[in-house]
């Protein structure tokens, strides 16, 4: 039993990670997919640079921003011969709710260093929680594909059920709350997107941003290792330093390093660090 303390100086409670990009799908490619094929169809060119912009909101929001950055506008104007309003959202999300299902059922491999992680933190006493910007709907898809894997989290928490998805806290909050945890600074928040970094940070927790697997270098596992080792260290390398930009108390390739990480925390913890 964890005791209430003016400064919290007891052990790491909580992991609470990002699904695609971070855990699942090397790449975060399932929503890219998805919303180049929605722009696509309202005659629209979404560049994929442009799509990963907004990336670890609800994706509704999503829809939202993409709409809002001038060249989509104008090409929309353009095309469809009118402003894009919350009706044109709405039916953009509509439409893209089975563009979406269809790609997450199609990517839903771990990360290397997820089951591991999870054995890990079993191991050490240590709750394990996700969050993401999908909708419940959208997360169900996946779930089955996960736990055939072998990976269970403790608590799984949408965006569409907080009052306020990324970056505000509260889905870290919720996954708080769900697991349990006593103290925000026990809990660790790792993501792929500078948004889900502020989400970490915004809900008093430490924060660690991965890179190789994420939004910031966007490729597949096959992509990514295809490369030779100097275009992949170089490409790592712009990744670090764009991650960094989230103040992120770590930045790191994935999260088959985490564990390294946690164990310097814990160190932290007990030396009176807070995030």
């Amino acid at each position: 039993m964890h005791t209430y303390t003016r400064r919290y100086t007891g052990p790491l409670q909580a992991v609470i990670l990002d699904l695609a990009g971070t855990c699942v799908d090397f790449g975060s490619l399932a929503p890219i997919q998805a919303f180049l094929k929605l722009f696509e169809a309202e005659g629209v060119d979404l560049s994929e640079a442009e799509a990963r912009e907004p990336m670890g909101t609800e994706k509704r929001e999503h829809i939202r921003r993409l709409l809002a950055m001038p060249r989509i506008r104008k090409q929309w104007i353009g095309s469809v011969g009118k402003v894009p309003d919350n009706a044109d959202v709405d039916r953009l999300y509509e439409a893209f709710l089975p563009l979406q299902m269809a790609a997450i059922a199609e990517r839903t491999k771990l990360i290397p260093g997820a089951m591991a992680l999870q054995d890990r933190l079993r191991d050490d006493g240590i709750k394990l929680g996700v969050n993401t910007g999908y909708s419940r709907d959208m997360v169900n898809v996946m779930l089955p594909g996960l736990i055939a894997q072998g990976f269970e989290p403790e608590s799984v928490v949408v965006a569409t059920e907080v009052p306020q998805g990324r970056p505000a806290p509260h889905m870290s909050l919720k996954n708080a709350i769900e697991l349990g945890i006593t103290a925000v600074q026990g809990c660790v928040k790792v993501d792929d997107t500078t948004t889900g970094i502020e989400e970490g940070l915004n809900a008093g927790m430490w924060t660690v941003a991965v890179v190789a697997s994420g939004n910031a270098v966007g490729l597949s596992e096959e992509q990514f290792y295809a490369l030779d080792e100097a275009e992949r260290a170089d490409i790592l390398a712009r990744g670090h330093r764009f991650m960094a930009t989230s103040a992120a108390h770590y930045v790191i390739d994935s999260i088959a390093d985490l564990p390294s990480v946690l164990a310097d925390i814990g160190r932290r913890l007990q030396t009176n660090e807070r995030p």
